[in-house]
């Protein structure tokens, strides 16, 4: 289908931007890579009169680390994840996660900010950052101001994001020296959202796991941070009896849908694969 018209707006700060989301009100929508939103526009199921499209809004396009934190603007693509340095060195499942998003023409245009910003249970990015225990900054017509990742997401589609508001960057600490990481996903086909997927990020010490996050991907209406699955690895040598406790703590939270990936029993079950795998391999990569 042909989406409905809009007036097309291309700020070149992100002062601009808030400014013109106050002027232009409830009926404007921002744009950023346009992946999410504009398929949404051609089924006629978003039909802003507005766009406002933060592609010239340079200052929003860095990586880079800010004290303990690593720091991505929102208009970061994932092709520029996958080519940073500085993350391959520091915190490398945020490659891994984005080499699994759609395929190569989509990650040179689709941004960090947008796949993370739009409540979307199907992105991959948002249970990353959850596992990596990230915080939101955004700018809108009353300042700034920072929400966690695990606060950030209220329903499908539906976030912490107040109207006007704009997310600008995302930050987490840098993940400790060693730690293991993995993004496990399930999927029928390339470019395809998720069955499921889980994130896992720990830290080993004397052959014991000290810290752990385990989070999953569209198997609820929002990425689920899987606490007492997290819970269950921290202490134990991550042996198999702990791993089928953290994958049977994760089953436990998620709550798919039965759709065209399969019925709910079957992506729950395929939810604590995914948990199961990924805890292995953040486990081989923690022990070198």
């Amino acid at each position: 289908m042909i989406p409905g018209q809009f007036e097309y707006h291309r700020p070149t700060s992100v002062a601009d931007a808030v400014g013109l989301l106050a002027k232009l009100g409830e009926e404007a929508r921002v744009v950023a890579g346009g992946h999410s939103l504009i398929p949404m526009m051609k089924m006629r199921m978003a039909q802003p009169d507005h766009l406002v499209d933060l592609q010239d809004v340079s200052e929003l396009k860095y990586i880079r680390e800010d004290g303990g934190d690593l720091v991505i603007g929102a208009m970061t693509t994932q092709s520029e994840v996958i080519a940073s340095d500085l993350l391959a060195q520091k915190c490398p499942v945020l490659a891994e996660a984005a080499l699994q998003i759609a395929d190569p023409q989509i990650r040179n245009l689709g941004t960090l900010g947008g796949n993370v910003a739009n409540g979307d249970p199907g992105n991959d990015m948002p249970a990353v950052m959850q596992a990596l225990d990230a915080r939101y900054d955004l700018a809108g017509p009353n300042g700034t101001r920072q929400v966690s990742a695990r606060e950030f997401y209220e329903g499908a589609y539906f976030t912490a994001l107040a109207d006007g508001e704009i997310l600008t960057a995302v930050r987490f600490a840098t993940p400790a020296a060693g730690h293991g990481w993995c993004y496990a996903k399930q999927k029928r086909k390339i470019g395809d959202y998720a069955t499921a997927a889980a994130a896992v990020i720990l830290t080993l010490s004397g052959g014991k796991c000290t810290a752990a996050s385990v989070t999953l991907t569209n198997v609820a209406s929002t990425p689920l941070h899987a606490e007492a699955a997290s819970n269950a690895l921290v202490g134990t040598a991550l042996d198999a009896a702990a791993i089928d406790k953290a994958a049977a703590e994760a089953m436990a939270v998620a709550d798919p849908a039965s759709d065209g990936r399969g019925p709910a029993e079957f992506r729950t079950r395929v939810a604590g694969v995914m948990v199961r795998r990924a805890t292995e391999a953040a486990r081989e990569r923690a022990a070198g």
